[in-house]
């Protein structure tokens, strides 16, 4: 008869769950599901003494939601996606700003799974088609996982996660023609001029990367380092690719497209089965956060970029893909990617975008996958799991012992770490519900289209137009045009030709929208 043999991570779950002699382990500091610390068990993060608890508080919404979830759908964004596992290496040290695991170091190597995706576009959807694509790195460090989730294009479209429901439901086919209609979609952004800058960075060539190795990705949000003695300051994130950041424009997607509809995965996949392994380089921006308020836009406002004129960046690791996924099920598919996964040293900032994502991210993997979803091989920690959740829907690492609860007099179970805590941040101001202050809508627009090379505008412009053509409004390819025109007059003039619509009545419009 075959003899059966444990697979090692089987058996390593099990080593860590049950040590030696089947006794439950004492006095082993509390963990997350992605294997981070708990720094306090006992109390919810709360605006103050008397304020309200914060949806930021994502060891207590992981909690709550295990537990409503005690007794598995395509994901809704990033449906299709292409994956590949790799290694993370520190090039410099950042003891002194962070003490997140992977950045302790110089040389040293954490594992990662990476997975690209397209934002809108559905599963079996063509790869050369126009739309943002997902760039997020899981890091499997001695802390747990950090999940880094951003997208190829260094902005969005929205500043508030309120609108985020509306936005992709825009962006998503007619719900009675099942067809993508830019009435729809340029409806909803002749609403938000804040998005002009995405826009113009979606219609221009690399919103249809050429490979996913020549694309480069960004974090999009500003986060926060957090060293040992809790000084805090704002960081963003920028992978850059050695391969070069290059897209088509569309007669070159067409062309593509009429002879291989899966270019993206094709290209990654036989570049590292050729073993010319991709590289990017990670840069960071920090910011001190005394001096958030010295710009003329709010650097927490993700439909901006930093400049790095007046912000600079400084590269600190390499990025190197290295290895197909055995199975793209087990591994693409069931990769669940969430912002709220983060370890000691990484924060969250007040970035209204990142806020939602923290819930909502992490949320969408508990319904797509169930909630156990943290055991499975792709998304399951090298680090060691201490949890008290238990059951649910699909596969649960084991356990044993009575003490399923915490705090404990019994001497067995896990115990929380002060040192772990969330550092403390200064409040100002009211609860509220107000737009930004500052809002500078359009100027970062005009600067990355001036950026461009002379075939690329035309590009643009043949492209953005191509779509705001089709809309049947004439107020809404008026507006449309006047967001460009306010970010530069050469292409809000090249745009509202093309799509038929009065200069005059163009410019009478911008007119109501201040820079």
């Amino acid at each position: 008869m075959k003899k059966v043999i444990a697979s090692p991570l089987i058996a390593a779950s099990l080593a860590m769950i049950l040590p030696a002699g089947n006794a439950v382990a004492a006095e082993q500091t509390l963990t997350r599901s992605t294997g981070a610390p708990v720094g306090d068990n006992q109390n919810s993060l709360t605006a103050g003494q008397m304020g309200p608890t914060l949806l930021q508080d994502h060891h207590l919404i992981e909690k709550l939601a295990h537990f409503d979830r005690e007794r598995i759908p395509e994901r809704v964004v990033h449906p299709r996606g292409t994956g590949a596992h790799g290694v993370f290496k520190a090039t410099a040290d950042l003891t002194d700003i962070t003490r997140a695991a992977p950045f302790q170091d110089v040389g040293k190597e954490t594992e990662v799974f990476v997975r690209f995706s397209s934002v809108i576009h559905s599963k079996g959807s063509p790869e050369s088609l126009r739309d943002p694509r997902g760039f997020a790195v899981k890091f499997y460090t001695e802390q747990g996982n950090w999940d880094l989730v951003g997208n190829n294009l260094p902005v969005f479209f929205i500043r508030d996660a309120m609108k985020f429901p509306d936005m992709v439901h825009s962006l998503k086919p007619d719900p009675v023609t099942n067809l993508q209609d830019p009435n729809r979609f340029f409806d909803f952004f002749s609403h938000i001029p804040e998005a002009t800058n995405m826009l113009t960075w979606l219609y221009s060539p690399l919103g249809i990367p050429t490979s996913l190795a020549e694309m480069n990705g960004s974090g999009v949000h500003a986060f926060k380092f957090v060293n040992e003695s809790c000084d805090s300051r704002y960081v963003k994130f920028t992978w850059k690719s050695r391969q070069g950041n290059n897209g088509m424009n569309v007669a070159e997607a067409a062309k593509v497209q009429s002879t291989n509809f899966n270019h993206l995965t094709s290209d990654l996949y036989q570049r590292i089965d050729n073993g010319e392994y991709p590289v990017w380089d990670l840069y960071v921006q920090t910011l001190d956060p005394t001096k958030l308020n010295d710009f003329g836009f709010n650097p927490l406002d993700t439909t901006k970029e930093w400049p790095e004129a007046l912000i600079p960046a400084k590269k600190v690791g390499e990025l190197t893909l290295n290895r197909v996924p055995d199975n793209f099920f087990q591994y693409t598919e069931q990769a669940a990617m969430a912002p709220s996964n983060m370890i000691p040293g990484i924060e969250p900032s007040e970035d209204r975008m990142l806020q939602g994502r923290l819930f909502s991210y992490a949320d969408t993997q508990r319904y797509r996958l169930g909630i156990n979803h943290m055991s499975l091989p792709v998304n399951a920690p090298k680090a060691e799991v201490n949890s008290h959740s238990q059951n649910g829907a699909g596969y649960a690492a084991p356990r044993k012992g009575s003490v399923n609860y915490q705090p404990s007099r019994s001497g067995h179970g896990y115990v929380d770490d002060a040192s772990y805590k969330v550092c403390s941040a200064p409040l100002t101001g009211s609860t509220q519900q107000m737009a930004f202050e500052k809002t500078q809508n359009f100027k970062q627009a005009g600067e990355f289209y001036r950026s461009l090379s002379k075939s690329d505008r035309k590009d643009l412009v043949e492209a953005f137009s191509g779509d705001l053509g089709k809309v049947k409004n004439d107020e809404i390819r008026t507006i449309i045009s006047a967001f460009l025109y306010k970010a530069d007059k050469d292409l809000g003039k090249a745009v509202a030709k093309a799509v038929d619509v009065k200069m005059s009545d163009v410019k009478e419009t911008a007119k109501q929208y201040k820079d």
